[in-house]
């Protein structure tokens, strides 16, 4: 019994020697790396440069690798290999938050930075257009319902489906598997799109079939995976005045003088009309810190901070001149008082 109980300490004294070891080995990294959301991407890569100027500071290191990629590796552990936050255009999923807790993530602190709108924009020369979501499901899903079946979707011109849209060719660029904003796409495009259409229950009337065929996108080249490069959209928008493609207002807001923005349901996106919730295809946006690193890694609780200052995500802040639609004042304190204590995610 005693040498079980010797071996058990000589476990524990090797544990926390391992620890010590991996906290003096995080502190070899001095600059904060942060991953995820291309959407978010702006704003934490204008708040890391705000953050830097401050000189107490190493400017953070800001990657695109979308929403997916990001929490993949923001939750493959701690330490300094790993990185300290990451964006994410969608809140964190629950298997997500087990598979961090899997490999030591125990302790998150959720940053909810403010709201976007999911725009459908096409070139500023192109006809203003209005779509229903109905109407863009039937463009973009694999199967739609033609005579009580489900058949590959038959439709190749946009006034196929609805006289009043353009004549011509259905393209869309939006976003990867691996981005939030095709997360966002498919729960308030897709799935919300496809339930406005009262055939689809009655050819699938078992739920989960139906929900995966109202979130299947066609394969067919109508739907354009982009990547996470949105600035590239934008330039292949401007070239073709016939396609459309789907991201965040921030990229709207900056292409101002290059694209215009489709109503969604008769509604169009705009910071009063996403603030007030009036228009049909808006989210919230995020950032999550890895708790185990605050103290370690130089920086983080100041960087949470500024994030969260009236300054940067207020009604005036300079995260606004970059496109970002700011909750209401209340909502803002709430989430910065819960953020700047470091207070621990609970789904």
């Amino acid at each position: 019994m005693l040498t079980k109980k010797i071996a058990l300490a000589g476990l524990a004294a090797a544990a926390a020697t391992l620890a010590l070891s991996g906290a003096a080995n995080a502190q070899a990294r001095d600059q904060i790396r942060i991953v995820g959301s291309s959407t978010v991407f702006p704003f934490t890569t204008a708040t890391a440069e705000n953050f830097g100027r401050g000189g107490k500071f190493k400017t953070p290191i800001v990657e695109s690798t979308g929403t997916g990629g990001g929490m993949k590796l923001f939750c493959a552990g701690v330490g300094p290999q790993h990185p300290d936050l990451t964006n994410a255009s969608r809140r964190i999923k629950k298997s997500e938050v087990e598979e961090c807790a899997k490999n030591g993530v125990t302790a998150i602190t959720e940053l909810n930075i403010g709201y976007d709108g999911l725009v459908i924009a096409s070139a500023r020369s192109a006809k203003p257009v209005n779509f229903t979501l109905a109407q863009i499901w039937k463009a973009m899903a694999k199967e739609v319902p033609v005579d009580g079946k489900m058949v590959a979707n038959p439709y190749k011109r946009w006034s196929e489906i609805d006289p009043s849209l353009p004549n011509a060719p259905i393209e869309l660029m939006g976003p990867p598997p691996t981005s939030g904003t095709r997360d966002s796409f498919n729960e308030l495009v897709m799935l919300a799109g496809c339930n406005k259409v009262a055939e689809v229950k009655q050819a699938l009337p078992d739920a989960k079939a139906h929900e995966k065929a109202c979130v299947t996108i066609r394969e067919d080249g109508a739907y354009v995976e982009a990547g996470e490069n949105d600035n590239l959209v934008v330039q292949k928008l401007t070239a073709n005045p016939n396609a459309f493609g789907a991201f965040g207002y921030s990229y709207l807001d900056q292409n101002r003088d290059k694209l215009q923005a489709a109503k969604i349901e008769g509604v169009e996106v705009s910071v009063e009309n996403v603030q007030a919730g009036k228009y049909p295809v808006s989210r919230s946006l995020y950032v999550y810190a890895k708790n185990a690193h605050v103290g370690v890694i130089p920086g983080i609780r100041e960087f949470i901070s500024e994030y969260t200052s009236e300054r940067a995500m207020g009604d005036d802040g300079y995260l606004v001149d970059k496109g970002l639609i700011p909750e209401p004042k209340a909502d803002r304190e709430k989430a910065r008082n819960a953020a700047v204590n470091l207070t621990a995610l609970q789904m």
